[in-house]
């Protein structure tokens, strides 16, 4: 019997909120209070690979898309699946259920998909140009959706022109 090849891409997930409070504001209390238990929840889960973290241990303070308002959540998975499997159970579907307390409704895209090579770990940069690209173009094996998404096979990185004035209009 043949040992199992690892796999040479993983699952990058970058996703961004807009707050409507400042993080120590008494209406972020739930959400902050929630952060360290739902990320050791996420760090032990099946197929979690990597996550985006400061010294503060969450990425709170990871300016994002030149907005002081935004926060950045990224992370690294074995596939789609665990992702979703994480994502739709326990503490942090209770989290989702109650975004809208926390986040305002933004009507642009702030959630992206991506492929990257096994090892590599994302910079918010590249989570970036990715959602931008993925609100010019759509989903595309370059930057996609849970809803639309794209197998790993041909995942290398390709260069996509993204208009400069996309950047700060979240």
């Amino acid at each position: 019997m043949t040992e199992p090849t690892a796999p040479a891409y993983e699952l990058a997930q970058a996703n961004i909120g807009r707050l409507k409070f400042p993080l120590d504001s008494p209406e972020l209390k739930d959400f902050v209070d929630a952060l360290d238990p739902v990320n050791a929840v996420a760090d032990a889960a099946e197929g979690f690979v990597w996550r985006l973290q400061s010294d503060s241990g969450n990425a709170t303070d990871v300016p994002v898309l030149g907005d002081d308002w935004l926060i950045i959540n990224m992370s690294v998975w074995r596939d789609t699946n665990t992702l979703t499997a994480f994502m739709y159970q326990g503490q942090h579907r209770e989290l989702l259920a109650r975004r809208r307390e926390w986040f305002e409704r933004m009507r642009e895209m702030m959630a992206v998909l991506w492929w990257v090579p096994a090892g590599h770990r994302p910079t918010v940069a590249e989570a970036e140009s990715r959602l931008l690209h993925l609100r010019t173009n759509g989903p595309t094996p370059y930057a996609f959706t849970l809803r639309t998404s794209f197998p790993a096979q041909g995942a290398e990185p390709v260069a996509f022109a993204v208009p400069e004035d996309l950047g700060c209009s979240v």
